[in-house]
């Protein structure tokens, strides 16, 4: 079980760091928000960091989708249908990804070989890359929501982490709304979401620092039985 653990907080902290990559990175050093001209500029200029940016994005799919199943290995035992909750939404994460990762792909494309209204395609791309991330970060808060129930649940983890899974999951999901609803109110979203980064952070640490708790059983309870004592 503490294997397990460690694998799953491995994939889960090459997930943030391709995250942080992609986003925090990359993507602001070619995306210019308001000049489609300036956009295609920037990716003749960085061509080798567009296509960098293109790998990235696909290596944050690829550790999206082997968190989600180890996930689901690692808390099966615990609840089926609630790991399998994790698991699928994990992967509807991984989709949204690959979709966005062609998207960025096919802006390389045409920046290389300009045809058309190069600036607006290329600007588009991005957009559309920006809004299926923005969509889908309903789905991000709806895998935190199961994931934290599994650590109330299982007593392999701290209670109070569980309980700022769900939490930062339910503010998530709303963050996801309020961005489209109430652009002005993106600040509100921001800060609904904060308790969702803290927890994903403490996930990632405890699985790497420790697994699960020493005295934890090696499986995981039966379903329908009484939580256990932390």
């Amino acid at each position: 079980m503490i294997r397990a653990a460690r694998m799953t907080g491995l994939f889960y902290l090459g997930m943030a760091i391709t995250g942080v990559l992609g986003f925090l990175v990359i993507r602001p050093r070619l995306f210019a928000a308001g000049d489609p001209g300036a956009t295609l500029a920037h990716l003749v200029g960085n061509e080798s960091l567009a296509r960098a940016g293109v790998a990235v994005e696909m290596l944050m799919v690829l550790t999206q989708a082997l968190t989600a199943t180890w996930f689901y290995r690692l808390f099966r035992t615990v609840n089926a249908t609630t790991a399998s909750g994790i698991a699928a939404f994990g992967l509807v994460n991984a989709v949204i990804g690959l979709g966005s990762a062609v998207f960025l792909a096919t802006a390389v494309e045409v920046a290389s070989a300009p045809a058309g209204d190069a600036p607006a395609t290329v600007h588009l791309m991005y957009l559309l890359s920006g809004n299926l991330w923005g969509v889908g970060a309903m789905f991000f808060g709806l895998w935190l929501i199961p994931m934290g129930f599994c650590v109330l649940h299982s007593g392999w983890m701290p209670r109070p982490l569980g309980w700022t899974l769900i939490g930062g999951g339910v503010g998530y999901l709303l963050g996801a709304f309020i961005v489209y609803l109430a652009p002005e109110a993106q600040v509100v979203a921001e800060i609904l979401a904060a308790p969702a980064h803290l927890g994903e952070f403490w996930m990632v640490g405890y699985l790497l620092a420790r697994g699960v708790r020493r005295n934890a059983p090696q499986e995981g309870r039966t379903p329908g039985s009484p939580p256990r004592k932390g």
